[in-house]
């Protein structure tokens, strides 16, 4: 055992290989098209990601989707990875670079990409964390 990994398991109060486990959760979002909440996106621990329009969303008479890759349905749509319509919301090219060095963010966590840098997108919807 090194002698960082000691130090770790002493603060922690558990043995090296418990505090170097990830801790996997669940996360949420609300995806709202203009100032309604339309539907809800979650991350599940197996990497599935699953889209679902709320039910009051899909009984007001205006109700439109919020893309055409996702019609209006009570079904839910399951993805292994983001769905390529929330894909396409997460910035690209420089503000991806500051955003991911500023907020020190794994670009290649497209999920928590999602839920942190979406609720001020360009177009109809964003996403918000909860």
């Amino acid at each position: 055992m090194t002698a960082r990994r000691a130090h770790r398991a002493a603060k922690t109060g558990r043995p090296p290989s418990e505090s170097q486990a990830p801790t996997i959760t669940e996360r949420h979002g609300r995806v709202l098209f203009g100032d309604i909440s339309a539907g809800e996106i979650e991350e599940r621990p197996d990497g599935v990601v699953v889209f679902r329009y709320l039910p009051e969303y899909l009984t007001r008479p205006d109700a439109e989707p919020i893309s055409l890759t996702l019609p209006l349905s009570p079904e839910v749509v399951e993805t292994i990875g983001l769905h390529p319509f929330f894909d396409g919301l997460v910035p690209e090219g420089w503000l991806l670079d500051i955003a991911t060095r500023n907020w020190k963010l794994d670009p290649r966590d497209r999920v928590g990409l999602l839920l942190n840098l979406c609720s001020e997108c360009i177009g109809a919807v964003r996403v918000l964390p909860w």
